[in-house]
């Protein structure tokens, strides 16, 4: 197991009871340290010592691991909870902890789907954890909901990501550990540090040990060229861009291949998938440009609505997407779609946080 300085991890966070094949009662922490919420398992408790804490949103199902491969997620077991979390939504809705005074806290939950359920078990557990007396809380957030809401560009409109900023710190977070934020200038909404990490070195890792070919980098509209140039230049791929626009009647979406993809294998870059319109009309462009294979990759896969059945229709051969938001059984069976682990990324950055080292080395 991992050897933090001493570690009280509460992990293994999902909503089913299947999952873990056990009984389960009320609000209320078992013998064999599961927790257990209104009939329903959410989490297990996992226990290495003192000092540190890594808690579990129920929107977290992936391992975390640290440079020594050491998982402190979802599967590492422990013999006795000296800390216990249980959850409860409902007119009697509460959040109960164990001892945590002076405690190093560090919250895992993206604030994926349902967002709104996700992003307020979040803010009452660090709420729970600051009246606990925690020495510092970090919310790790792999994927920050309502990123894209992030200016006002039309009037009457909130700027949501501000706000879902200000209400992290106002809950008592006192730092926050992020991916790929939409804009990076996000970071300068939030009052408290803010480390970026990028899944690129994780994605580009994967490209770079498949047999591609001559390989070209699309950037899917002008705002993620520089994104797609970064790929391009650690990978020693070219570079194209896909200019959309509208045809001269307003009645449909012209696109524009500016580069070399003829005969080439083309990946196209992006950070966020949601209803996959834009990936599958820019394969489909790409193709009819000459491209001789078309991949896609992102770093969050948002998929939502018709997104599956884009995919599948599409002309992509994969859709390479991380874990920062958990896929679903219906996602994980689409065979076109290539899941990838930010769990040693993270890892790394707890371990760096906790021991108060130098996160910089990650961010490239």
């Amino acid at each position: 197991a991992l050897q933090l300085n001493g570690l009280i991890a509460v992990g293994g966070v999902k909503d089913s009871l299947t999952n873990f094949g056990t009984a389960a009662s009320s609000a209320s922490v078992s013998g064999d340290n599961f927790i257990n919420v209104q009939g329903v398992t959410v989490g297990k408790i996992v226990v290495e010592g003192v000092g540190t804490n890594i808690f579990d949103g129920k929107a977290n199902v992936f391992d975390i691991e640290d440079g020594s491969n050491a998982i402190i997620g979802k599967i590492t077991l422990a013999s006795s909870p000296l800390a216990g979390i249980a959850v409860v939504f409902g007119a009697d809705s509460s959040v109960g902890t164990g001892s945590l005074g002076g405690t190093d806290i560090f919250l895992v939950q993206p604030t994926c789907a349902p967002v709104d359920q996700h992003l307020v078990e979040m803010l009452i557990m660090i709420d729970a954890f600051r009246r606990s007396s925690a020495a510092r809380i970090t919310a790790v957030i792999p994927y920050y909901g309502y990123a894209r809401q992030d200016r006002k560009d039309k009037p009457r409109v909130p700027i949501s990501a501000k706000l879902v900023a200000n209400v992290i710190a106002a809950a008592g977070a006192h730092r926050v550990l992020t991916m790929d934020l939409h804009k990076a200038q996000i970071q300068a909404f939030f009052d408290i540090p803010v480390d970026h990490l990028f899944a690129a070195p994780v994605i580009i890792d994967y490209l770079s040990r498949q047999d591609l070919g001559p390989l070209t980098i699309v950037a899917p509209d002008a705002g993620g060229a520089e994104r797609a140039r970064a790929y391009a230049k650690r990978l020693g791929a070219e570079l194209a861009v896909i200019d959309k626009r509208r045809s001269e009647d307003g009645t449909a979406e012209v696109m524009n291949v500016i580069g070399d993809i003829r005969g080439r294998t083309c990946v196209i870059a992006d950070d966020i998938i949601d209803t996959a319109g834009t990936i599958q009309k820019a394969a489909q462009a790409l193709k009819d440009s000459g491209a001789e294979r078309v991949l896609a990759c992102a770093v969050h896969g948002v998929l939502s609505g018709p997104a599956i059945e884009r995919i599948e229709k599409s002309p992509l051969d994969k859709l390479i997407v991380t874990n920062t938001i958990p896929l679903d059984e219906k996602r994980a069976k689409c065979d076109k779609i290539v899941e990838l682990s930010v769990a040693r990324l993270l890892g790394q950055a707890i371990r760096s946080i906790h021991e108060e080292t130098s996160v910089s080395s990650l961010f490239v």
